[in-house]
């Protein structure tokens, strides 16, 4: 059998709408479909929410009008070379093992087959996994239910060509105990027919990065290439949070271990030109046709200044569906408005105010916009500078007092930015294409007014005499401050604004626990050797069994390594090995063949000083005992010096571990603790 992995047929690139919110119309889905085509990418996965007939109603069969408008629908899909994929939704509340349910759904698809469309996929995301008991009766897991309604639904349609299924765990932060021992995704990947196709978001709902090794993972598990349902530029979780940044992150070396890629982007259409115009740049890239020949690479800055040309030249025109040709031509079918034809055009007199022409729009005021409204894990350039220099204005006020030269200078800085928001908010207000701007209004209201915010708080603090009107006074005006009730449940919960990506003060910080890879090597011994010199002596003695697994000398059991990471870089791993015979053997302790008795297995962890938060590594050794538990491994044990208080104290809270008498003729300093399994 070949590994799984990129196929002969065509790699799927387009956009799934697939958000929660108001879906988009057919007349933007129409012109979907053209850019798609224009720029390269072949797929629409129809899959909005809160399309009742999608969902909560999948049941319930098109009437004659809502039928009309999807055989229009698919029809302009096809006319664009689009593949039109149509997705169902039955995971809220179906019976899985009543026939009358899976004769509902073949019905629901079979009307869909009659508009024309060839191509569906059957969702399983974001549903409970509670079998009813009819189905606990029926099937012996939640997974085996649902391949079997796929697999039953997937030969009734018999001729679709493409046919997606996406799992209840579509992402590896929801397997357990981890993606490749998930008992979950091995039934999918065993028992699902090998001609459907299945989507996965990759390590979380809202990936940050997505890597070749955990795609080659999860590929193993499921014994076919993803389909990577991409959720990098969604907003639906946050009606506060737009993204406009370019698609990256995800190394071209992806494409060729890939069945395809599908944005599921901002929920407002017209704000999606540059995630899905540098999607297509990106599946053009040099890897997407397995050509070595040219090196194309792909650079997400270059991305996005070619997306953000393109799509100035959209803002600026007014033929676009919805804009004002629209608008037009419904006054035109009107009765005649009433208009001053005779009248000559107004010319301001000597002395009067000149007329108001507005300036247009330009390549740096949406390379602004874009830097303001990034991605999910990062702010643009930009934007990272203005909360820099305002956090540095703040915390030296008292150089504002004096009129430092460089206080001063750092202050007009900040002021010639946050004017540069304020005339890139003018622009864009006054550009002819309305559609684009209604989308995008109420995102620039509210950075300009935070920024309008800030920049009076920086005056205020470089003022010589006593401002007028304080930033905070006792009756603000409803725009000086943040409103909803929403924004008050969070200020009162402890921890607010440990998430903003601009940490200052130090706050909780954001880490990443993601599977042990080669590349890491080099980064666990750094981090063992740098834990040495913190406590003053290199070797450290006395020498521990656990030392030969963090330095590299033995390497960790399968699925038995993990790795933490910070906004720095690897911070902290943990290592695992089921037979610990190896490394006690290196060390000739005595009393070793005692110990491993009862506690075979072996576990090491270790996080740098920067990380405070006792979690991660909780997490870790919780996700390990659970690995060599499923091992068949009896116990665990971890060695100690007692110098490291740190994580004597740690593993002594974490309540599962005990200390273990060892024999009187080791030194000492060395402290034993194990667990054993029930």
């Amino acid at each position: 059998m070949s590994t799984p992995g990129r196929d002969k047929r065509h790699f799927i690139s387009g956009v799934v709408e697939g958000f929660y919110g108001r879906p988009w119309t057919m007349e933007q889905r129409t012109e979907l479909f053209k850019r798609e085509q224009k720029w390269g990418l072949n797929t629409y996965l129809y899959a909005p929410k809160d399309d009742y007939k999608h969902r909560m109603y999948w049941r319930e069969l098109y009437s004659p009008e809502e039928a009309e408008q999807l055989v229009a629908l698919i029809s302009a899909a096809e006319n664009n070379q689009v593949e039109f994929i149509y997705a169902i939704s039955p995971g809220l509340d179906i019976t899985f093992s009543n026939p009358k349910e899976v004769a509902s759904l073949k019905r629901k698809l079979d009307q869909v087959r009659q508009f024309g469309c060839r191509s569906f996929s059957l969702l399983f995301d974001d549903i409970e996994r509670e079998m009813c008991p009819a189905d606990k009766e029926a099937f012996s897991s939640f997974a085996h239910a649902q391949v079997a309604i796929t697999n039953e639904v997937y030969q009734h349609l018999g001729d679709a060509k493409t046919f997606l299924f996406c799992p209840t765990d579509y992402c590896a932060a929801f397997c357990t105990p981890n993606v490749s021992q998930s008992s979950y995704l091995q039934t999918v990947g065993e028992r699902l027919l090998p001609g459907i196709d299945i989507l996965w978001t990759g390590p979380k709902v809202v990936s940050h990065k997505i890597s070749v090794e955990s795609i080659e993972e999860v590929t193993t598990v499921l014994k076919r290439a993803p389909v990577i349902w991409d959720n990098i530029h969604a907003n639906d979780y946050d009606p506060q949070r737009l993204f406009l940044g370019p698609y990256k992150d995800r190394p071209t070396e992806l494409i060729p271990k890939l069945r395809g890629v599908l944005t599921n982007p901002n929920c407002e259409f017209y704000l999606n030109f540059v995630a899905i115009h540098t999607l297509a740049t990106w599946c053009k890239s040099s890897a997407a046709e397995g050509r070595r020949d040219l090196d194309m690479g792909y650079s997400p800055q270059e991305a996005l200044t070619l997306a953000l040309s393109d799509w100035l030249q959209e803002f600026m025109s007014t033929d676009q569906p919805g804009g004002a040709c629209r608008l037009k031509k419904e006054l035109s079918d009107e009765e005649p408005m009433q208009t001053d034809v005779g009248e000559s055009p107004y010319v301001p007199g000597p002395g009067e105010n000149p007329l108001y022409t507005a300036e247009p729009l330009t390549m740096d005021d949406l390379n602004l916009l874009s830097n303001l409204f990034y991605l999910p894990y990062e702010h643009g350039a930009t934007a990272r500078i203005m909360l820099e220099e305002l956090d540095w204005l703040k915390n030296h006020c008292q150089d504002a007092a004096a009129q430092t030269e460089e206080w001063c200078g750092r202050a007009g800085k900040f002021d010639g930015m946050c004017e540069a928001v304020v005339q890139m908010f003018s622009r864009l207000s006054n550009a002819p294409n309305r559609s684009v701007l209604y989308d995008l209004y109420n995102y620039i209201c509210d950075i300009k007014s935070g920024v309008g915010l800030a920049r009076t708080y920086v005056k205020t603090l470089g003022s010589q005499d006593q401002p007028s009107a304080q930033i905070m006074n006792d009756d603000p005006e409803p725009w000086d401050f943040r409103g909803g009730l929403s924004g008050e449940f969070q200020r009162m919960l402890p921890g607010h604004g440990n998430r903003d990506l601009f940490k200052h003060p130090p706050m909780t910080a954001v880490y990443c626990i993601r599977s042990y890879c080669t590349e890491d090597k080099a980064e666990v011994q750094k981090i063992f050797k740098e834990l040495q010199r913190g406590e003053g002596q290199i070797p450290l003695q006395p020498k521990l069994i656990s030392d030969s697994l963090s330095s590299g000398e033995i390497a960790p059991s399968p699925h038995c390594a993990l790795v933490v990471e910070d906004d720095i870089g690897v911070c902290g791993y943990a290592l695992g090995l089921t037979d610990a015979k190896q490394a006690a053997g290196m060390d000739q302790r005595p009393g070793s063949d005692t110990l491993l008795k009862d506690f075979p297995s072996l576990v090491v962890a270790q996080v740098l000083p920067r990380v405070t938060d006792p979690s991660p590594v909780k997490r870790m050794i919780t996700q390990l005992l659970s690995s060599i538990r499923n091992s068949g491994s009896r116990g665990v044990f971890c060695d100690l010096r007692q110098s490291n208080r740190r994580m004597l104290d740690f593993y002594s809270k974490l309540g599962s571990f005990e200390h273990i008498p060892m024999d009187k003729s080791l030194p000492q300093d060395i402290v034993v603790m194990a667990t054993q399994f029930q």
